[in-house]
């Protein structure tokens, strides 16, 4: 098993496996009266995050949770950080409390990189700036996985903002590492070509989502990150959502067994309808219950856990 989860580079085929097979043995456990493995007994998860999150950090905190692991919940705000303090110094600190694995979520693309040479537990890249976010990938692919039945042969549409998702660029290297194809959908702003070359040279790129929709077996909606945009990369927002929303019209258009993903939080009328957000089609809440099970497979895995 690698040492640390920094990239969706970082696993191959049976490295991915393993995490979402045993995933789908932590699922169980939260069929159980008493939702608790021993398995990290003893051992110290620190949260780490400089930007906010709800999904993500609760979700983190809950699997090493019910995993018994004592966890250390860090926030940017309110720390020594906002007095200046640099992550390799807090990084330091961790160390010296004996911290056996730093999840970690950092405006900066490739923080977690540096971070994983400056302490000896293992690394979990929760999330940094607009790069990667593996386990959000890994619990996407285990939810395709889940409702339908493979990953290999799948044909996934990643639609929106691709060039500020972390989430995209984790999908389209795992999904590709485990044989699905990909195809990258949105305005031409939104998906440089560079950047879908360098991603995977294999992924499609198309500007027509209409077009797309009938092929696919899975349809992936990303947020417009209108946080980190500096220019204009879309006429309005009512333009967005009438060229690259998913509405009740467009999911007609998909194969009758394809799914709805989404990675939350949702721009609800912008990217996505309501009416397609709570659809029996959507599996925009079991990727957030599925992502507990991943993240507990994650760190179980990482720190040699046992006693299952």
């Amino acid at each position: 098993m690698i040492r640390h989860l920094l990239s969706g580079a970082d696993l191959d085929a049976a490295t991915a496996t393993l995490i979402l097979d045993t995933a789908a043995e932590m699922a169980t456990v939260a069929g159980r009266e008493v939702k608790k493995l021993p398995a990290l007994r003893g051992r110290t998860v620190v949260n780490l995050f400089y930007e906010d999150s709800t999904r993500t950090r609760i979700s983190f905190e809950a699997a090493a949770k019910r995993l018994s692991a004592d966890v250390i919940n860090f926030s940017a705000k309110g720390s020594s950080v906002t007095k200046g303090e640099s992550l390799k110094d807090t990084a330091l600190t961790l160390q010296a409390m004996g911290a056996d694995a730093v999840v970690v979520r950092h405006p900066a693309s490739g923080a977690p990189h540096r971070l994983a040479d400056w302490v000896d537990g293992s690394v979990v890249n929760a999330g940094d700036g607009t790069h990667e976010h593996p386990t959000q990938a890994l619990l996407d692919a285990y939810t395709m996985r889940a409702r339908l039945g493979r990953l290999a042969g799948l044909h996934v549409a990643v639609v929106g903002d691709v060039l500020h998702s972390r989430v995209a660029r984790s999908n389209v290297l795992l999904l590709s590492t485990l044989g699905a194809k990909v195809t990258l959908v949105g305005p031409p702003t939104l998906i440089p070509v560079d950047i879908a070359q360098a991603l995977a040279p294999s992924i499609d790129v198309s500007y027509d989502l209409d077009a797309v929709l009938p092929n696919v077996d899975v349809v992936m909606m990303l947020r417009v990150q209108r946080e980190r945009m500096t220019d204009s990369y879309f006429p309005s927002a009512r333009e967005y959502a009438r060229r690259y929303g998913l509405d009740a019209p467009r999911m007609r258009r998909l194969p009758e067994h394809a799914i709805v993903m989404h990675p939350g939080p949702m721009n609800r009328g912008m990217e996505i309808t309501p009416e397609v957000a709570d659809s029996p089609r959507s599996t925009i809440v079991e990727q957030v219950a599925n992502g507990v099970s991943v993240r507990m497979a994650v760190l179980y895995l990482l720190l040699g856990g046992n006693n299952l």
